[in-house]
């Protein structure tokens, strides 16, 4: 099929082809870990519990990959793609998650990568109505080397807000690291495998020590997706 071919056909065929050429980068990369403390890597966490134009979560996740590379996001390294629990729980299917590394322009900003990934998401049918809603693509920008935006005292806040206020209350600027990012084992485990050692400028903590500090609970039901598209059974850490 031509690129034509479709708004509808098309876009499974783009699914298709993006897909094997995203399986064959995280193959390549997806056991490598790099120095995070380098800001012009960007950490990112991917995910999706809806479909788009018939196309499963599981694609549009590895095609959003290829997408953002188009748009100047190169992906260094890919995690394996998890099925996880919606959040919060009930609220609708499961989630596939993925985390990546983005290395990004010299002279792009935060904002300009935040726009990036707002862009892609919107090229998924990503609708901002809302919050923690369903979602078609969900790509949140965690975090960039040791930036802290838009200062400690206004992060802090942000990771301390209560839990009943989180689902009402919502930041108008951009905040990293990302403030929930210490309680959530879906961004966590993607991450522990290409980022283990990056450490949190407020936490000082790993990724690997975030994820250790998670209740079993909330570890084991992050399960991993074969290749094949089989979710492997859950087990205790």
């Amino acid at each position: 099929m031509s690129g034509e071919a479709g708004k509808k056909g098309g876009r499974e065929t783009w699914f298709l082809l993006s897909t094997d050429h995203v399986k064959s980068q995280a193959q390549l990369y997806g056991s490598v870990t790099l120095p995070m403390q380098n800001a012009k890597t960007a950490m990112v966490a991917l995910g999706a519990n809806l479909p788009v134009s018939g196309s499963p979560p599981r694609e549009t996740i590895l095609a959003s990959l290829s997408m953002l590379s188009d748009s100047g996001l190169s992906a260094i390294a890919v995690s394996k793609l998890y099925q996880t629990p919606c959040f919060p729980a009930g609220a609708g299917p499961d989630y596939v998650n993925a985390a990546a590394l983005l290395r990004y322009p010299d002279a792009w900003s935060a904002q300009d990568i935040l726009a990036a990934l707002h862009e892609v998401e919107s090229s998924f049918g990503r609708k901002r109505d809302v919050r923690w809603g369903m979602r078609t693509l969900d790509l949140d920008l965690i975090a960039l080397g040791q930036t802290v935006l838009p200062d400690p005292i206004t992060v802090r806040h942000w990771m301390e807000l209560p839990s009943d206020q989180q689902s009402r209350a919502a930041p108008d600027e951009l905040i990293l690291p990302h403030p929930r990012l210490q309680d959530r084992a879906f961004v966590l485990v993607p991450l522990a495998e290409i980022a283990p050692d990056w450490r949190h400028p407020l936490l000082d903590r790993s990724v690997r020590e975030l994820l250790a500090a998670l209740p079993e609970k909330d570890r084991v039901d992050v399960r991993e997706i074969t290749d094949g598209g089989v979710v492997k059974p859950r087990h205790h850490a």
